[in-house]
């Protein structure tokens, strides 16, 4: 039995951060429900992150929605939105992502959903929080990254900013919803009370630079300094980094830069015993070994590091990976089907409870799939 079974939960939100947090919910147990417009659905079915679909619907929908039953409603039709309502009583969690007073014109906001259910958890994702002079922008993922400062972590010092290569603040937004909801959901088996749980894109993604942002506020608010050459933590020294070998990429993390420059024979790092200059000089540094490196393969720096515990590794791209040894013992892959046969690949639940893997073969729902069933099942018809 999945820590989740049994929990109902209704998810009204579309793209990234809410959709993630509902399929969390359901690898662990929960039944979702989407509930989405009869006339096209969740907008995320036509967001194509490639020239690849499946079935009619963009591999990120699919992706991100399997597992889950599909409701449409026309939310602005009193009938569906009373069908909505009674869908509400019966239901565990609700999560909506939309932005600042969408819900409240349609009547449900959560003092309303509240004094239908009160027992239910209230999941919302903003894009700047409900308050300040950006809570109408747009809650986009590369709008959010450029605001919040982190474009300025990646990269090398000339670059300018550099974004992350995901969806980062979408995926931990999404992240943080679902710990707020399972938190409520432990105080409401202790007290009996739902809840509100509010989080926000950039609120999450400054969250996920709490570690650098924190030095920031406290060294006199000095401003990152990334690297010149091969940067891969601004607020890091010598020799963290991602270097060019012969037939390759080594990593290389922190590391004591005279203990490298013995092993991997090279004398040029020798001047640099003084920890202080891994800092100052860090790109003195990080050039010498940059040059040396080039000279011979990954897999000979690698077998003359690893047996002396540096700590450093191969830099793998998706054929590689997918075809080593450590991936495949970790099954991360499953296959995941629609009802009329369709079928794709895609990664399953990372988080395994007492040794337990979760996977399903459930794959994501057609609009209004599931109209018929839910509306017997929970007699939502008036």
């Amino acid at each position: 039995m999945k820590p989740l079974e049994g929990l109902v939960v209704l998810d009204f939100s579309q793209f990234l951060s809410g959709p993630s947090a509902a399929l969390r919910l359901a690898d662990l147990g929960a039944r979702v429900i989407k509930v989405e417009r009869p006339d096209g659905g969740d907008l995320c079915r036509r967001l194509y992150i490639s020239d690849l679909e499946l079935d009619g619907d963009s591999t990120l929908f699919h992706s991100i929605n399997r597992n889950k039953l599909s409701f449409s409603a026309n939310l602005k039709e009193p009938n569906d939105l009373a069908a909505v309502r009674r869908l509400i009583a019966k239901a565990d969690v609700l999560i909506q992502n939309f932005r600042p007073g969408v819900m409240e014109k349609i009547g449900l906001d959560y003092e309303r959903v509240k004094a239908i259910n009160p027992r239910i958890v209230y999941g919302v994702v903003t894009g700047y929080g409900k308050e300040g002079p950006w809570k109408n922008k747009p809650g986009q993922d590369l709008l959010v990254q450029s605001l919040s400062g982190l474009t300025w972590l990646s990269g090398d010092d000339d670059q300018g900013p550099v974004p992350f290569g995901l969806a980062v603040a979408d995926m931990m937004a999404g992240a943080h919803l679902v710990q707020g909801i399972l938190a409520c959901l432990v105080r409401r088996g202790v007290a009996g009370m739902g809840g509100l749980v509010e989080v926000s894109l950039l609120e999450s993604i400054l969250d996920t630079q709490f570690e650098v942002l924190t030095t920031h506020l406290n060294d006199g608010g000095r401003l990152p300094q990334r690297s010149r050459v091969r940067n891969a933590h601004a607020y890091l020294g010598a020799p963290y980094g991602i270097y060019a070998t012969k037939d390759g990429y080594i990593a290389i993390a922190m590391n004591p830069v005279g203990r490298l420059g013995e092993l991997l024979a090279c004398p040029e790092l020798a001047a640099f015993d003084d920890p202080n200059t891994w800092f100052t000089r860090r790109d003195d540094i990080k050039t010498a070994l940059q040059e040396h490196l080039r000279t011979n393969t990954t897999a000979h720096w690698l077998s003359v590091l690893e047996p002396a515990d540096i700590w450093c590794s191969d830099v793998l791209d998706w054929d590689r990976l997918l075809r080593h040894e450590a991936f495949r013992a970790l099954e991360m892959v499953q296959s995941v089907s629609r009802t009329n046969g369709a079928t794709m690949k895609t990664t399953r639940c990372p988080i395994r409870i007492d040794g337990e893997m979760y996977t399903s073969p459930v794959g994501s729902p057609k609009i209004g799939e599931h109209n018929d069933s839910l509306t017997e099942e929970f007699g939502l018809r008036p």
